[in-house]
């Protein structure tokens, strides 16, 4: 192993003990997934120096890695088996489908810019993740032709989970994302969970993520 992957290496395994261990990460498929995920290459050659600092970091086009202690809490709370299908909504370069793709039997990455779309699909071909493919598309939309899903992640904070998202859950379905109001200086991390055509949704914890471009409120007139 060469000195900067050793280095990267020790990084991750440091995040591990750090940050996710003493924080209520217990769950062992999402360690070792994460373990095994180089983050420093999911970033611009410039910040892979602090990509395994407890802080969410800008990949361009509006979009950023979430802390991986928000990601981390966020999957666990989902309960994903090895037999789920997944969709992550604004993948960015990919980290959370690669790191969701060790996890579920599919992971699907929906994005809707150009560029990261494809930087996407080139690091899931680099690290040999077959099960993890990446279309471009709107973001809000969600892809509901090749739904249901048994797990959604939004990967940044939106204002309000849109209705059609849910809609593509499966039956005992889960979904988990950080909702912050525009302008608000922190969001709270939710999970929504369908049972028939019910929606249950509980608060897991507070997090200041970045918003997730795609999902802004129209501008309403003000009189």
């Amino acid at each position: 192993m060469a000195s900067a992957d050793r280095l990267f290496a020790e990084a991750r395994r440091q995040m591990v003990l750090t940050q996710l261990l003493p924080n209520k990460v217990i769950d062992e498929r999402l360690i070792a997934a994460m373990s095994a995920t180089p983050r420093e290459q999911f970033v611009p050659k410039s910040y892979r120096g602090v990509a395994y600092l407890d802080e969410d970091i800008a990949v361009g086009a509006g979009r950023a890695l979430m802390e991986p202690l928000v990601l981390a809490r966020l999957l666990q709370e989902a309960d994903i088996a090895a037999s789920d299908v997944a969709l992550v909504v604004g993948c960015g370069t990919g980290y959370d489908l690669a790191v969701l793709a060790r996890l579920a039997s599919t992971a699907i990455g929906l994005e809707s810019d150009p560029a990261l779309a494809a930087e996407a699909t080139r690091l899931m071909a680099q690290l040999g993740l077959d099960n993890a493919p990446v279309i471009e598309g709107p973001l809000a939309d969600g892809l509901a032709k090749q739904g249901p899903y048994n797990v959604i992640l939004l990967a940044g904070a939106v204002p309000e989970i849109p209705a059609q998202l849910k809609q593509q859950l499966a039956d005992g379905g889960r979904l988990v994302a950080v909702r912050r109001p525009t302008g608000a200086p922190m969001g709270q991390a939710v999970l929504v969970k369908r049972a028939g055509n019910l929606f249950a949704e509980r608060v897991i914890f507070d997090a200041a993520t970045r918003p997730l471009p795609g999902f802004e409120r129209p501008a309403g007139f003000v009189f």
